[in-house]
């Protein structure tokens, strides 16, 4: 048997390049598999994705001020005329206490809060049907979405919250006096909470809604409803005591009433019941990712 040729040892040494560049190849960064179980949720890979969610939220910010002409103006604007409304509404008119404390702050404080509440439950409750067609063509973790929104809605809320501190100083001056104490500390701990009941329900009506679009049309008017029956329009001091239980009940009585007494001083902070606002809000929290981990994988059949 004659010895190769240079020629043939050139293509036999190609060939095995080849290989070896085919077995490396097969070393992926990252590999996507489906979801086996109800509980296979993979967080992890939010934190992977980081980058994408703080594109999300700059494009969220952006796009609500986009072809506008007073920008980041209409959220002082619009607690601003909603209070003035309250105000003759409910303090002229009917004549709603509001625990001493001015009627424009005490509306102003609760406002606040709930824009907040309802801005991230409207905001993530439409998550499938409104990003079907990005969800249809790239892969990444599908709570980016609602989570970037949440985000994205706590820097509007800290526009509002710069009008609420605006408000105080103004009844500072004017002779009413703010007693700011230590229950402050509970704020970020409340607006945390807020922001995680939102999410919490949003994303499991979105979850829902993908299979029954009616449930938009019940959340519009529920939203509205869940307002009268949170302290925001009157303190918890004024409902008789046989309805205390039903209003009760709502958890995020108890968030606004503490974060109104954190911020203002006037209020109750129930710390039992702030416990069971915590308990309903992480019972629910869990429940959603895991129904919303679950619709994910084949809301494509039914968007």
């Amino acid at each position: 048997m004659l010895p190769p040729t240079e020629t043939q040892k050139d293509n036999l040494n190609t060939s095995r390049l080849d290989v070896e560049n085919e077995n490396t190849s097969d070393q992926w960064d990252m590999v996507i598999q489906p979801k086996t179980s109800w509980f296979d949720l993979r967080l992890n890979e939010l934190w992977a994705y980081k980058d994408l969610l703080f594109i999300m939220v700059k494009r969220d910010f952006i796009a609500a001020y986009k072809q506008t002409i007073l920008g980041p103006l209409w959220h002082f604007l619009q607690p601003l005329f909603t209070t003035i409304v309250f105000v003759v509404v409910f303090g002229r008119i009917a004549r709603i206490p509001t625990d001493n404390i001015p009627p424009p702050l005490f509306y102003l404080c609760g406002l606040t809060l709930w824009n907040y509440f309802s801005a991230c439950l409207n905001g993530t409750s439409n998550t499938f049907i409104a990003n079907a067609g990005i969800f249809g063509k790239v892969y990444f973790p599908r709570l980016i979405i609602p989570l970037s929104i949440v985000i994205s809605n706590a820097i509007k809320l800290g526009i509002q919250f710069m009008l609420l501190i605006a408000m105080m100083f103004y009844y500072s001056f004017s002779g009413y006096t703010i007693n700011i104490s230590l229950n402050i500390l509970w704020v970020p701990l409340l607006i945390l909470m807020v922001a995680l009941l939102g999410f919490a329900i949003g994303i499991l009506i979105s979850a829902l809604t993908t299979k029954y679009r009616d449930m938009t049309v019940l959340m519009g008017f529920g939203v509205q409803l869940l307002m009268y029956g949170t302290p925001i329009i009157y303190p918890l001091s004024y409902i008789p005591e046989k309805y205390k239980i039903i209003i009760g009940l709502n958890p995020l009585t108890w968030l606004t009433e503490a974060f109104r007494t954190g911020i203002l001083g006037e209020g109750i902070i129930n710390l039992p019941m702030l416990a069971y606002s915590g308990g309903i809000t992480l019972i629910l929290l869990l429940t959603s990712i895991v129904v919303f981990s679950k619709v994910e994988k084949t809301f494509m059949d039914t968007v």
